[in-house]
């Protein structure tokens, strides 16, 4: 009989396990779901001859997609609350040793996956005004493209940063890990399924006069740099004592893409 026991209770906590590594698989589904369901009410509306350029219309769409991110951010903390359930679980039953366990928190450290504190520096990159004029004699008059931070912007200074030996870096309140794409959309970042506009704020941590010289070094941020004072973008750099960087708790699928079947 207490043999038996056992097995049942074994075979229940396997149960449990099993089911907790579902639920974030459960909760990413709704959120496609309800992605899916989304877009298919936007081309409805489209097919029933809304308007999309009109002022109301966008609005609507920008409440919408605002609202959809901030869904899209609380599904990601519960799934990452989760996902720590289930790892302190995991490594509590799994009968490692303590130097094993040790290996593992250090693999998760290098990979991005756990906090990571100590001296840093920040980088904020900013959209010109809108009426800006040109700043200096013998400047052109600016093309809108001029005012505003794109993608290689921001990608230089996080480019810069890593040669200039940073521990880890986060964009904005999410931190990078080596899969992470820096793209931007019109004046808006995607990050990492998450929409963000500027003022744009890079964190890493690291050696603060390694970090600042990297940056000065850098060609792209130079060449960032002469827009600043050209036409008035923003830019700051604010060193900090101590700064705490999140662990990343998305996920790490790689996606790639596949030859067309003929």
């Amino acid at each position: 009989m207490e043999g038996d026991k056992g097995k049942v209770t074994n075979s229940r906590l396997r149960h449990l396990r099993h089911l907790r590594h579902l639920r974030p698989l459960r909760l990413a589904t709704a959120g496609i779901f309800a992605l899916a369901g989304f877009l298919f009410w936007a081309s409805f509306n489209t097919a029933q001859g809304t308007d999309l350029r009109s002022d109301d219309s966008m609005l609507r769409l920008s409440d919408l997609v605002q609202e959809r991110n901030r869904s899209n951010q609380a599904l990601e903390s519960s799934v990452a609350g989760l996902r720590r359930e289930v790892d302190d679980l995991a490594r509590r039953d799994s009968g490692s040793t303590e130097a094993e366990r040790r290996a593992h928190e250090e693999v998760e450290r290098t990979a991005g996956t756990r906090e990571l504190s100590g001296a840093g520096l920040s980088v904020t990159l900013d959209d010109a005004p809108p009426d800006a004029t040109a700043r200096m004699p013998g400047i052109p008059e600016p093309q809108p493209d001029d005012l505003v931070v794109h993608q290689q912007d921001l990608q230089a200074v996080v480019n810069a940063l890593w040669a200039g030996g940073a521990r880890g870096i986060k964009v904005m309140d999410q931190r990078l890990i080596s899969t992470s794409a820096v793209r931007c959309v019109g004046n808006t970042l995607i990050l990492q399924g998450r929409l963000y506009s500027p003022p744009y704020t890079i964190t890493a941590v690291g050696d603060t006069d390694a970090l600042h010289e990297a940056l000065e070094e850098a060609p792209a941020v130079r060449n960032y740099r002469e827009y600043v004072d050209a036409y008035g973008l923003g830019w700051s750099v604010e060193e900090h004592d101590e700064v705490t960087l999140p662990g990343y708790s998305g996920t790490v699928d790689l996606h790639h893409a596949e030859p067309a079947e003929d």
